[in-house]
Parts: C-alpha cells; structure tokens; sequence
C-alpha cells in the first residue's frame, strides 16, 4: 500500500537556535511541533514527531498523521533518504519495536544506519516499554532517553493514561463568572467569556476524540460543539436518559460532525428512529453513567474525551472517576443569583477539609479572561 506523506508543516523548523537551549532540546521542541500537527487524529496511537540531523542540519522531519499509516520516523527517514546514514535521530517518543499495523520503528532506524538516537520519553505501552531503546543499543546504536521528558509527557498525557489505567483520558472544561456562575438565574449564558477564551476552546476541541454534554444543555443553549477548523471535529456525545430533545437541534446536523446519543434501553423508540433518520447513532447503555460511557469509548479506540456539560452531569463524571483533568475559564464578572447554576454539582461533601484539589496548577490571562487548569488527584 502507497502512502502520501504528510501536509508541509506550516511552522517551519527556525533558520537560527536559541542560545539559552541546548541543540537537543531544541531539536526535541521540534518534534513535539511536528506532532502537534496531528492533534486529535491519532488515536488510539500516540502523537510523535520526528528530526533527523546531519552535521548540525536538519535533513529529515515527519509526523504520525493517523493510526494505520506509517509513523513519525518512516516519514522522517524517507526524505532524508541516504543522508539518513550516521545522523542522529530525535523523536518525542520511544521507536517501537514490534509489528503493529506498520513494522518496527527501531528496525527502520538500524537498516538506515542512524548513529545516535535522542528519545523524549520511554513508551508506557507493554509491546514496547524500553524494547526499543534496547533494541536500538544491541544494534550499536547511541541512545539518550529523557530530553524534554516533562514537555513529551505533557504531549502524550492522554495515550498515557489510556495505556495504563485502560480508560479515555477525561477533561472537564467550563467558563464561569467571578462568582461561580456558568449561567444567569433564567439560564442565559451566552456569553461568560471573551471571544479569545471561546477560540482557546475551540482549539482544545480539535484536540480531543470526543465532546459529551447532557440533554440540558442540549435543551438550554443548542450548542454546535465544532472547533471550529478543517483539520479535525471530534465526535459529538450527547447523554440523555429521557431522550426529551428538540428535535430541531444544531447537532443532529451530522454533515458537519458526527453525533451519536446515549440513552436507557426502550426510552422513546420514536425519538430514536427520528434522530436516526437524521444521520444520528443512538446507543442504548445500561445503566447510563458517565463510568460505563468511558468504558465504551475506550473500546472504540478514543483516547481523550472533552466534558462540556452542566453541573449535574459535571458531578457525576467527577463522582465517577471519568475526569482527570479540570480547565476553568473565569471571565471578570459578577451576575450574582443564589439559584443560578454552577459549574460543578452536588458531590456530597459537606467539609473544607474533603474538597478536591488540584495539582499541577496552572493559570494564564486569555483575554480578559483567566484559565486555570490542573489534575485531579
């Protein structure tokens, strides 16, 4: 089977380096660039991006683009052709070293004749796992495990925690008010934040496999829930166990992304058929929980999943172990209201002392907006 190669990458390598990095780093940060161009298009396979160096000139780059075609350093080793030969090789993450849909990485590297290979991060996956260093080192290959590890992880957080923990990688985004407010008393929401924080969401769309909302926020504020841009629109969830549903809804709009609805078994057949008329999928899960969803998605291959929900089901996924990673806007404003909802509900904790805590906290200004962003424990 031919493969094309990937689009030219519209970030080029820079023509000078930075002085403040060592020619490594710098080389792994471009690698991480490289593999970015594919994000929310890999999965389940990981994002990787590859640099091969001659002489202290780049002569060889390429990315993962999707699963089944070739990976970073089959690109990468395809345009430096012969140049490949006693340069050194940087990818993000650690060659494989078993046959998959595509041969072996590392065995590509040693018929190429690299001399020395710069590695991120070791694979977490148990086919691989350190067999590809080693391989490479049995070959008399030089091999340095560790460049911008932190940077590699972060890249990859999803693939990681999808290998080890065998579930998608859960996200809760939501903007809220300076009060904790995600919406007026009457439910009005449009809008909390800036137009820079909703284009930030929409990049992180992209970057997801998935996006879940509830059946209230499908009846409150008919989202499209698209990124917005031409590379990549993830699958749209909806869950629902009543299926009361609009019926004239922007998402069962499916030729601009797929949709599919979660509900109870026998709940509406009607409802059904009519939204399977409309190009929808509609699955019945039993019992419809945000664990159980996460199990199903982790079978069909996904790897990150993006919750956009209201509080209730925010809760729920929260409750149920489905979020590992919170991403809050706060926009500068005050709307007050003791009834207007909140981003997060009820979880049944009644003590300061029982309260979740984010680690790894980070914040930033998005306009006038702040993000901040860290993991649930």
């Amino acid at each position: 089977m031919t493969y094309s190669s990937p689009p030219p990458d519209p970030n080029p390598a820079p023509n000078c380096l930075d002085s403040t990095k060592n020619f490594d780093q710098q080389m792994m940060q471009r690698c991480l660039q490289l593999a970015r161009q594919a994000l929310g298009q890999t999965a389940p396979n990981p994002l990787v991006g590859c640099v091969i160096v001659q002489d202290g000139v780049i002569v060889g780059e390429g990315f993962h683009p999707r699963a089944g075609q070739p990976h970073a350093e089959v690109f990468a080793l395809r345009q430096a052709g012969e140049r490949a030969r006693g340069a050194t090789v940087y990818v993000n993450l650690e060659p494989c070293n078993h046959i998959g849909r595509t041969p072996p990485c590392s065995e590509a590297l040693i018929a190429a004749g690299v001399a020395r290979v710069v590695v991120g991060m070791i694979d977490p996956d148990p086919r691989v796992a350190g067999s590809g260093v080693e391989r490479l080192r049995d070959a008399g290959i030089e091999v340095l495990v560790g460049v911008e590890e932190a940077a590699c992880q972060e890249l990859n957080e999803a693939f990681v925690y999808r290998v080890l923990h065998h579930r998608p990688f859960g996200i809760l985004k939501y903007a809220m008010t300076l009060d904790g407010k995600i919406a007026t008393t009457s439910g009005h929401s449009a809008w909390v934040t800036s137009p820079a924080a909703r284009h930030q969401v929409h990049q992180l769309r992209a970057a997801c496999d998935v996006i879940i909302v509830g059946g209230n926020t499908v009846r409150r504020d008919n989202p499209l829930l698209t990124s917005r841009q031409a590379n990549h629109t993830p699958l749209r969830v909806v869950m629902s166990q009543s299926l009361d549903l609009p019926l004239d809804a922007q998402l069962w709009d499916t030729t601009v992304a797929p949709t599919l609805v979660l509900t109870e078994a026998n709940h509406q057949p009607p409802i059904q058929e009519k939204l399977t008329d409309r190009g929808v999928n509609v699955l019945e899960i039993v019992p419809l929980t945000p664990y159980a969803v996460m199990a199903y998605l982790y079978e069909q291959g996904f790897m990150s999943v993006l919750w956009e929900c209201g509080g209730k089901l925010a809760a729920s996924a929260i409750a149920d172990g489905a979020v590992q990673k919170v991403l809050a806007f706060i926009a500068p404003k005050i709307i007050g209201g003791a009834t207007a909802p909140s981003p997060v509900g009820d979880l049944g904790l009644e003590q300061m002392g029982d309260a979740l805590q984010l680690e790894r906290v980070r914040w930033q200004s998005v306009g006038p907006d702040l993000l901040v962003e860290g993991y649930l424990a």
